[in-house]
């Protein structure tokens, strides 16, 4: 009796944690499927990085691949002036299916990741909860396999990202680069 009332209360407790994230995670994920070349087609966030620099934000690539221990390598090329920069992260997969940890090494920031919903071929819609020494933040991510993604997604993205708690001005359809700056096909 004991050991059944220890068990439904850590299910309660489990629930309950789960309620708190809010932050659903696509169901049935299939990580083989998400791999492959992405382009970031939009990005929302309330973090002050965001706010002093969505201005001279551009569309970028993301190049997504899994490792042999099943995490996933993602590795992003964003246009910066007259060149581009990468940027490599290794997403930690946790116990659960489409939900990956990250720790920043230059900024010391925890990342939390969900891929909250994709359909694998054609767009991935993917919330991150940011933690530091200073404070939270939230963003979202909408990848695409193309640079152009219909009308239908772009404003699932939005509507998304305002059910996280952000404002419209935090909330930012990437525009392309004139001279596609390492963003060949």
């Amino acid at each position: 009796m004991r050991a059944t009332l220890l068990g439904v209360l850590g299910l309660a407790l489990l629930g309950a944690l789960q309620a708190e994230d809010g932050v659903p995670v696509q169901p049935d994920f299939q990580q083989d499927k998400l791999t492959g070349k992405w382009y970031t087609i939009g990005l929302a966030s309330n973090s002050n990085w965001f706010k002093e620099k969505k201005h001279l934000m551009k569309m970028c690539t993301t190049v997504i691949s899994a490792t042999a221990d099943g995490n996933l390598e993602v590795v992003s090329t964003y246009p910066k002036g007259d060149h581009c920069e990468k940027r490599n992260s290794l997403y930690t997969k946790t116990e659960q299916p489409g939900r990956f940890s990250y720790t920043s090494p230059r900024w010391g920031s925890k990342h939390d990741i969900h891929v909250v919903e994709t359909n694998y071929d054609e767009y991935a819609l993917v919330a991150t909860q940011i933690s530091k020494s200073s404070g939270s933040s939230t963003m979202v991510l909408l990848y695409s396999r193309t640079k152009e993604l219909s009308p239908e997604r772009l404003e699932r993205f939005t509507q998304f990202s305002r059910e996280q708690g952000l404002a419209e001005e935090e909330i930012l359809i990437l525009p392309h680069t004139g001279e596609d700056l390492g963003l060949q096909e």
